[in-house]
């Protein structure tokens, strides 16, 4: 329930509103954020230091092995220089501590800085004839280390950090309606973001229960620049898209004075990308919005990929293959294999291949369950699944809690029907549902797996997995596909599958 004023001009200032919360008091110590970021660029500055210099010396070891020389005090030097450039490089590019960086950005970053300290380095020993000191097979160790382990050792130090209150910057947002709500509860999913909401401020709408999702209310927009120098918060995100432009350009203005970085949500709904690139139009301010997986060639490159994972990985898994097909056999005998028609890239249909995970006829079983129980019923037309469907086998339950399931796709990968990373696979009875981001959808192959597998799919209705799929169209980048890659890896290690 919100307070509001009608007569009003939208987020005019008006003069009684509700009081700050006192609640808002303990999320922040005065004197405390500098010492907490400082502490957390440390730890990662650290733990990358570490890593490196092990890296560099297992990469030793193996060039000792293959008999290319061994561990010299010229070597140690050498590997040290290697590590002060690269930790340099990675704080130019931001990522101490790296706080507001989407996944698919800092894992941009991170290669592209493993990339040019190898480029420096390679460059440096041809110049010097230090080949003999760091030979082929010495860097691409080194380097190979580097590039995959440090993204696995950064999420896991943030968490650490996140669990001991350290991790993250404290963060007002302007604004407590629904902008402002979609705003917090995302900056509190995204916990590796490091945004962590403490206040929300609004002169025209203020929670009865003096709090937004959790986050306390502070007050009016003006009671908000105090509460910058009181808690040394610097950074202050404007969530009021509809707010007239006068008054939000007033209240910008006088938040820039007292916020060093401020953030603006523009009435751009639906149109947001990681993308999105600002242009000076002779003076007048323009956005840029590209769809990068409607380029031509980006899908190409997208098809190289998965052709080459598939095959990669599936020599790799094929004995867990094998063997997932004997227990789904075993248990209930018939077809290992169930095949559904979906609709695939410009709404072609596919036979989209599954191991089989329900007893026989589970079609007409469904319409039995959906015609005597009204309660699923309601949540199959707002899930398009059951929680707890009657229908699921023994194995077939761990096959979808950890997503192995959809192993037997990657054929459908191979034949270019799907690929590893992309929309949902839709039914066609599903199309009505889909509604008018379905032109937009099928424009792409549908993935294996997809954004909404990783981002909360045991609780997500169906129209916020039609947003995410249409977010990942929109977004795509190869790094956005290895992050959703990394993500399904763990949600099969933490079964946190479909229902």
């Amino acid at each position: 329930m919100l307070e509001t004023s009608k007569t009003r001009g939208l987020y005019e200032p008006e003069r009684r509103v509700v009081e700050p919360a006192s609640e808002a008091e303990p999320f922040l110590r005065p004197g405390t954020q500098l010492w907490r970021q400082g502490l957390a660029t440390s730890a990662l500055i650290i733990s990358d230091a570490l890593l490196a210099f092990l890296t560099w010396y297992m990469a030793y070891l193996v060039q000792s092995t293959w008999g290319r020389g061994e561990l010299t005090q010229a070597s140690i030097v050498s590997a040290a220089a290697n590590v002060v450039l690269w930790i340099g490089l990675r704080a130019v590019m931001g990522l101490y501590p790296g706080y507001g960086l989407h996944p698919a950005e800092e894992l941009r970053r991170q290669t592209y800085a493993v990339l040019i300290v190898l480029s420096v380095t390679s460059v440096f020993s041809l110049a010097f004839h230090l080949m003999d000191l760091l030979s082929r097979l010495l860097l691409v160790s080194a380097f190979l280390g580097l590039l995959f382990l440090t993204p696995v050792l950064r999420h896991v130090v943030k968490g650490a950090m996140s669990q001991a209150g350290l991790w993250g910057k404290p963060v007002v947002v302007f604004g407590a309606g629904e902008t402002g709500a979609r705003l917090v509860r995302a900056l509190q999913d995204e916990w590796a973001l490091g945004f962590r909401p403490v206040a929300v401020f609004d002169n025209r709408l203020a929670p009865v229960s003096r709090a937004l999702e959790g986050v306390p209310y502070g007050g009016t927009l003006t009671k908000a620049m105090g509460a910058a120098r009181r808690w040394g918060v610097d950074t202050a995100i404007f969530a009021m898209p509809q707010a007239r432009r006068k008054y939000l350009s007033r209240f910008v203005g006088r938040a820039s004075r007292n916020f060093r970085n401020v953030v603006i949500i523009p009435d751009l709904i639906g149109l947001t990308s990681s993308v999105v690139v600002a242009r000076d139009l002779a003076g007048i301010f323009g956005v840029e919005v590209k769809h990068n997986l409607l380029n031509p060639w980006a899908l190409r490159a997208k098809r190289v990929l998965d052709v080459w994972a598939t095959v990669v990985g599936g020599i790799l898994i094929f004995p867990l293959f094998v063997l997932l097909c004997l227990l789904v056999y075993k248990e209930s005998r018939g077809e290992v294999f169930y095949r559904d028609h979906r609709m695939g890239r410009d709404g072609k249909l596919f036979s989209c291949i599954k191991f089989r995970t329900m007893v026989p006829d589970a079609e007409a079983e469904l319409q039995r369950i959906l015609k005597e129980n009204a309660e699923a019923r309601e949540e199959y037309s707002k899930y398009h699944k059951l929680r707890r469907d009657p229908r699921i086998t023994r194995i077939g339950g761990y096959l979808r809690r950890t997503s192995l399931d959809e192993l037997p796709q990657l054929w459908n990968v191979l034949r270019g029907e799907m690929s590893l990373v992309g929309p949902r696979p839709y039914l066609s009875r599903e199309s009505g549902d889909v509604g008018a981001a379905q032109e937009e959808i099928l424009r792409v192959p549908p993935g294996v797996t997809g954004p909404w597998q990783v981002a909360g799919r045991n609780h997500a209705s169906f129209g916020e997995r039609v947003r995410l799929d249409t977010y990942y169209v929109r977004n795509w980048s190869v790094w956005l596909d290895l992050v959703i890659l990394a993500r399904t890896v763990g949600s099969v290690f933490f079964s946190r599958g479909a229902f």
